[in-house]
């Protein structure tokens, strides 16, 4: 596997293009902010759930769609990955999101397995779905520094390049 070095730019110059080029990046772009505005209804109701037992409906409705986008999102991605990288997960500029989006993953099915195997009482799949909304934050996060590094790195190396040519053209 070859590594991605922390200091060199996020894409090169094919894999941008690429990434502008493909209409897997506006899917992205739509599906994400989709996926937290559910996760930041979902998380309001679940947490009303907890705190006072009303709402386990709405609760459970918001988890499974919040998965339901969960999974749209990663099939989505994951071709996104193979259009910009070559390879459906794991590529060397995201493998470590890759890897932790396993863990989200995996959260989140064993949450609809508790709830249609009926393997944990309603408050269990709630704090389920809560450790399953932790590791989420956790993993978009990872996304968005990732993506603002490549963002200012990207803007840096255009003004050096910026510089180059203005210094060359006397």
């Amino acid at each position: 596997m070859k590594r991605h070095d922390r200091h060199q730019p996020l894409y090169t110059p094919e894999e941008r293009k690429r990434r502008d080029e493909t209409p897997w990046t506006l899917v992205q772009g739509i599906l994400a902010p989709l996926q937290f505005l559910v996760f930041l209804i979902s998380v309001v109701l679940v947490i009303r759930y907890l705190a006072t037992g009303a709402g386990e409906t709405a609760a459970t409705v918001s988890i499974v769609l919040k998965t339901l986008i969960l999974y749209l999102i990663m099939v989505t991605g994951s071709i996104w990955e193979k259009v910009v990288f070559g390879e459906y997960l794991f590529a060397p500029a995201f493998f470590w999101e890759d890897v932790f989006s396993m863990l989200v993953l995996a959260l989140h099915t064993a949450y609809l397995i508790a709830l249609f195997g009926g393997f944990m009482d309603v408050h269990g799949q709630m704090l389920l779905a809560l450790a399953a909304y932790a590791a989420y934050v956790i993993n978009a996060t990872q996304f968005i520094l990732k993506l603002r590094a490549a963002r200012l790195s990207a803007q840096r190396l255009d003004a050096e390049n910026a510089t180059a040519s203005a210094g060359g053209v006397e």
